[in-house]
């Protein structure tokens, strides 16, 4: 009885630990996002070069994470997870420092990189203490992270009001966000692989089961990536907003996507994962026809906060699923994760694309058309609502002695 007590607190506190690391990645974010355009006027850089240069994030995390795994295999989750959301917080520090292009797409590149180590690592980990505990909770952990992008972009704003430099600002933020993640990693699960285990390959295609899941969350993430960039300037150009009003839409949306994942467990659980992402699928579906269709700006202000909250746990319900839907979660877990990243990357230039050739009005059809994917095809999450074992760990996952 009293070791069963002891597991129970080992796993709550693992789940406090990992949360904690979520919030820190979201910061080291929010960060960052706050201090672009500092960075573009000391590297010297043009619209489009700074265009070019925010690629490289999304190439350089898309090409590492499939190094997760092993990285793991090798380390341990927790030693592994602690030095990969140290790289992750030091190298805010990069961008800054770039003197030209070169410089810069570099420094996006390792930036890019370690965040999807990091981000591969800490959902792999999340996945293991909501198998334990037997109730969602991958939800809540997604909603600290945009916790922490907000609390960073608060700490970036008021540096940029301040007119403090960059490097200054990144260099102290980087100090204590490494401290804070580094810190947070003692506590959360300790896995280590069986003994007989085979060690993953370092790079290895996502299996099919991976691909499936991916395509739910590249529906989501493309909602997400069109929302975030062009809301604001949908209600500017189409709906002639005042700059105020605009960005209180891209505020909103933010706002209803954090609290919804913050609030998403509790129906996940009443409802489960299929159904849950299938009625987000309805109401973003609704609040796309209501931006397609908006003659106010209230109209298209309230179809962007429907779409925030369709979609909000979708993506965190697509990395429970992939760590529950084969033999190797983190494989799994780095397929959905290069899949949604990509999609990250593309949405944005995709929307813009298609608003050149014809209009935004259309190019947020084709944001409505996707979101009925969620509808279709909620059904390969069904592997996140399998039965967890609660407190139940196999052998090889035991916790370990903490440091």
């Amino acid at each position: 009885m009293g070791a069963v007590i002891y597991e129970q607190r080992e796993v709550r506190r693992a789940r406090y630990a990992v949360a904690a690391v979520f919030a820190v990645h979201g910061a080291v974010t929010g960060s960052f996002a706050t201090r672009v355009p500092w960075i573009q006027d000391h590297a010297s850089v043009s619209a489009g070069q700074l265009g070019l240069a925010l690629a490289f994030p999304a190439l350089g995390a898309s090409l590492a994470m499939p190094l997760a795994g092993s990285v793991t295999h090798r380390f341990g989750a927790r030693n592994a997870l602690r030095g990969l959301i140290a790289l992750w917080t030091l190298a805010l520090v990069l961008p800054s420092l770039a003197p030209n292009l070169p410089a810069l797409c570099a420094a996006l590149f390792i930036y890019g990189a370690t965040a999807g180590m990091a981000d591969v690592a800490m959902n792999a980990l999340g996945v293991e203490v909501e198998n334990r505990l037997g109730r969602s909770i991958m939800s809540g952990l997604h909603g600290m992270w945009s916790a922490g992008a907000l609390i960073g972009s608060a700490a970036g704003t008021l540096a940029a009001h301040l007119g403090a430099d960059a490097r200054l600002h990144h260099l102290l933020a980087a100090g204590i966000l490494t401290v804070l993640g580094v810190g947070a990693c003692s506590w959360v699960l300790d896995l280590q692989p069986a003994e007989d285990e085979e060690p993953p390959p370092r790079f290895a295609l996502p299996p099919r089961s991976a691909l499936l899941i991916g395509a739910v969350g590249f529906c989501a993430v493309f909602a997400e990536g069109a929302s975030l960039d062009w809301s604001a300037v949908y209600l500017r150009d189409r709906l002639e907003s005042s700059a105020g009003l605009a960005a209180a839409c891209t505020t909103g949306f933010t706002l209803t996507m954090a609290v919804a994942r913050i609030a998403g467990d509790r129906v996940v659980d009443r409802f489960g994962s299929v159904a849950t992402v299938r009625a987000g699928g309805v109401l973003a579906v609704l609040g796309g026809l209501l931006v397609v269709v908006a003659g106010h700006p209230a109209v298209a202000m309230a179809g962007f906060a429907l779409m925030g909250l369709g979609i909000a746990v979708v993506v965190p319900l697509c990395f429970a699923a992939a760590g529950r839907s084969g033999p190797n979660p983190s494989q799994a877990i780095a397929g959905v994760a290069t899949i949604t990243y990509t999609s990250g990357l593309v949405a944005p230039s995709a929307i813009g694309g298609i608003a050149q050739a014809t209009s935004l009005m259309v190019s947020f059809g084709l944001v409505t058309l996707l979101a009925c994917g969620l509808v279709v095809f909620a059904g390969v999450l069904r592997a996140a609502d399998r039965d967890r074992p609660k407190l139940s760990p196999p052998a090889e996952a035991v916790p370990g002695p903490r440091s």
